[in-house]
């Protein structure tokens, strides 16, 4: 390009305003959404005038709707279809901008239209006459909205007493097109354009986008996105310092919001990140139109026209630090094409013959990918060219088909391409991992793998079907947006309903301050179930109440697994034998079972086995902590003595909150019964105290000790000492708290037995070195540690290799809803942290 064709005439006034000081030209490109209505032209209008900027060139696109509508009507008079009640309706629209934008004296620019969409009309009628739109009328149809478009916004500037003029690009810009899209004669385009400025040096500018001329003179256009290809070489052709492209957005997002609600705007990309994430999709610049600006180092900012004051994504040579990852994006309706053969091995030449089968086939490769072992060539293609691209390779294959060197032509359709991209991730360890443990985590298979040496791009074809829940499992991995969990809960009891208090009064602060976005999904009663897509825990307990949905556990489980949503949590608060028979099934599926239920930790063997082998194959996590000692680290304590090598001897301990309270206040002044009412009212034991006193819930809470030490132990096999005599154990529960003074005899005997020998009586669970289970009330001296506690304290003493003279201990409140919920919370919030939420 000629120097005096690049420098362009600027207008005089302008220039005369300062003798040293560079003018300062910028370029504005404003799409559809932008100038959708006459209401949107004053908006842009208004937005121009205010800016500071000496020379303004400004690039408009047709108004939203309008060139889809010209094709239509191009395509319809071809058809021999009624085409002029839509052109009526078109033209009626482009006039009432007119009159309502230029309200004091919208004659001319109405005048104007009218002879355009006469000139149009004479076109459409020639079309319906040849039964065919050849590609001259098509293009000369398809870009009159862009013209109509630049003709109102200069007539309302003008009309406002602004320097402006209105620059048909057909006039200056000429292009031709080739295989590998558009291509601008450069020193054509900027004479003439110098040429135009000399007869119209006005401060601002109006360009139409899209059109342009070809080197024989004819009307062309730039093709889709071509108005944003306008505003770049415009931008080149005024050499302006920045181009700004108008838009819905506020920038370009790390993901399609779409998809990803919580998607951020990125504040910069470099032109090669910029590229990346279009090719896939996402919703940035066309790489065409960054062409001109990366070779002359144009920044391009992509800015939000409703939202002005916002600073949008600027786009230049060197982007940001932020990251290693930018951004996300999803390519779907694609198919992976596999030629796979033990005679490939070796031979050279075979990806060449696989990649021009499929170029004289006429069929786009996507994504390319192949093992050093040379075994297979996969590549990914569009859906709708997958069927003839297995064809080429079968046809340039056959023979190696025939003789078995080639096994097959693998087609496997519903496919989508999730990318990562960044600058950052060059020379960053660890990026691909966090990348693959994300789509592990939410149960997403990978077929196929590619990443160039620039370590700029991660790209991985998965499923379709997978496809949203791994943008968005990715997109949190990555902490571009809250880690977010699906959560359902079952069972509101007392339990459930102080879990639920507790995760209403954290959740606004856990998305804050850890961005972890928990969403309460689901919760399900005995009778009945509330569903729900917002997430949140207001009102649960009205909406509960309120549901008219029947309690039915595969709806509830159907609707938490939601395609886009990565991670699925069930919380089982109920004490149910029947939900407890679902965790194989959820755990296999991929779903966190976290619970203080001990029916399945301390229910049938087989069904333990198959929990935990449910969860090893899936990788989904089984956490109930809160099954012994409520709140306490118990469970986890003793795992972390065996995963760190240590040999379990024995376990001795209390671990009933209820049954620990009635003993330490037990000292023959008050009625054993007397107390029982007590803590009954307190809310200490369950519904019916015999479920505290038969002592089965302290030894189920040993067998779940025992089986998480290895130890096959059955409920069956301890030995339990029940405190309600036989004659009440089936007696009604009513019947039962009537005659509760039954049991004050014996325990005064119990009781002043172990006084004369100076001891106490505690309820203790204990498993011996040689795994004994045992579970009953014994007599204790007044030294021992179990004779001290207080309240509902629990208490477990791990003899251990380790600690095989001084015990390890473990003791707190065991009992009451409050504690019990925050340990499944703890449990949830664990699971969570592994996901790959920062806690902690």
């Amino acid at each position: 390009m000629s120097s005096s064709a690049m420098q362009l005439q600027q207008p005089q006034a302008a220039a005369a305003a300062s003798d040293t000081a560079p003018l300062r030209v910028v370029a504005h490109k404003f799409g559809g959404t932008s100038v959708a209505n006459a209401e949107r032209y004053r908006h842009v209008a208004d937005l121009l005038c205010k800016r500071p900027e000496a020379i303004q060139a400004t690039v408009v696109s047709a108004m939203k709707g309008v060139t889809d509508a010209l094709i239509a009507l191009a395509h319809g008079a071809a058809d021999g279809k009624d085409w002029r009640t839509p052109w009526q309706a078109l033209r009626q629209r482009h006039l009432d901008a007119a009159a309502d934008l230029l309200a004091s004296a919208p004659q001319a620019a109405q005048a104007w239209l009218f002879a355009q969409f006469e000139e149009l009309a004479e076109l459409l009628h020639a079309l319906s006459v040849l039964g065919t739109p050849t590609r001259e009328a098509l293009e000369r149809v398809q870009g009159l909205g862009e013209v109509f478009s630049a003709h109102l916004l200069s007539e309302h500037m003008h009309a406002l007493g602004e320097d402006v003029a209105k620059l048909d690009a057909r006039e200056v810009l000429v292009v031709s097109h080739g295989e590998l899209g558009v291509a601008v004669d450069w020193d054509t385009s900027a004479a003439r354009l110098a040429r135009w400025r000399e007869a119209n040096p006005a401060r601002r500018v109006i360009i139409t986008g899209f059109v342009a001329r070809d080197g024989a003179n004819r009307i062309t256009t730039l093709g889709r996105n071509g108005s944003d290809y306008s505003g770049a070489i415009f931008a080149a052709l005024f050499n302006a310092q920045e181009l700004h492209i108008w838009t819905d957005v506020d920038g370009v997002l790390s993901a399609d919001p779409r998809l990803v609600p919580e998607a951020v705007p990125l504040a910069a990309l470099s032109y090669h990140e910029a590229c990346e994430l279009a090719y896939f999709g996402a919703k940035v610049v066309h790489p065409q139109t960054m062409t001109p600006a990366i070779s002359r180092n144009l920044p391009i900012l992509i800015r939000n026209s409703f939202r002005p004051e916002h600073p949008g994504t600027r786009i230049a040579s060197v982007g940001d630090s932020a990251g290693p990852v930018k951004g996300l994006t999803l390519s779907p309706e694609l198919a992976l094409l596999n030629l796979e053969g033990a005679g490939m091995i070796g031979v050279p030449g075979t990806a060449e013959r696989v990649f021009a089968a499929l170029r004289d086939a006429r069929v786009s490769v996507v994504m390319i990918s192949q093992g050093s072992s040379e075994h297979s060539i996969c590549c990914v293609v569009r859906e709708a060219e997958a069927e003839i691209g297995r064809r080429a390779l079968q046809a340039a294959f056959a023979r190696e088909l025939a003789n078995a060197q080639v096994q097959n032509v693998q087609l496997i359709h519903d496919i989508s391409v999730l990318a990562a991209v960044g600058d950052g991730m060059a020379g960053t360890p660890g990026v691909a991992a966090r990348l693959f443990a994300s789509l592990a985590r939410a149960q997403v298979n990978i077929r196929a793998i590619a990443q160039g040496a620039s370590e700029r791009n991660i790209s991985v074809a998965i499923a379709s079907a997978d496809a949203d829940k791994a943008l968005r499992a990715a997109h949190s991995s990555f902490w571009l947006s809250a880690q977010t969990i699906s959560l359902g809960v079952i069972g509101p009891g007392k339990v459930g309903s102080a879990l639920l208090e507790q995760l209403h009064a954290a959740q606004a602060r856990l998305k804050r301050d850890t961005n972890l976005d928990l969403r309460l999904r689901a919760v399900a009663s005995r009778n009945r179930m509330w569903l729900d897509d917002r997430g949140t825990t207001q009102n649960w307990q009205q909406r509960l109440e309120q549901a008219e949905l029947d309690a039915d556990l595969d709806a509830f489980t159907h609707h938490l697994q939601a395609a886009h949503l990565p991670h699925t949590v069930i919380i089982d608060c109920s004490a149910s034998d029947r939900v407890a028979e679902r965790y194989a099934d959820w755990l296999a599926a991929g779903i966190h079972v976290i619970t203080p239920n001990k029916q399945a930790g301390a229910g049938a063997i087989e069904r333990y086995r198959a929990i935990r082998s449910a969860a090893a194959a899936s990788g989904a996590r089984f956490r109930y902590e809160a099954t012994v000692g409520a709140g306490l680290p118990v469970v986890g304590t003793l795992r972390d003595l065996l995963d760190t090598g240590d040999d379990l001897v024995a376990v001795e301990g209390i671990f009933s909150g209820t049954l620990a309270w009635l003993f330490n206040r037990y000292d023959g002044s008050t009625a054993f019964s007397a107390l029982v009412r007590e803590a009954h009212g307190l809310g200490y034991t369950e519904p019916d105290p015999r479920d505290d006193l038969s002592g089965t819930d302290v030894a189920r809470k040993l067998v779940i000790l025992a089986r998480e030490a290895g130890r096959e132990l059955s409920l069956g096999e301890v030995d339990v000492e029940s405190l309600v005599p036989a004659s009440l154990r089936s007696a009604a529960p009513d019947e039962f708290m009537q005659r509760l003074d039954e049991l004050d005899a014996h325990f005064a005997g119990r009781h002043a037995a172990a006084a004369a020998a100076g001891k106490v009586l505690r309820y203790v669970a204990s498993l011996d070195r040689d795994g004994r289970a045992r579970v009953g009330l014994v007599e204790l001296g007044r030294e021992h540690a179990f004779a001290h506690l207080r309240e509902t304290d629990n208490i477990v003493q791990f003899s251990t290799r380790r600690y095989c003279n001084n015990p390890l201990v473990v003791q707190g409140p065991g009992a009451g809803p409050e504690v019990t919920a925050a340990g499944v919370f703890a449990d949830l919030l664990r699971v969570a942290a592994a996901l790959g939420a920062r806690i902690g």
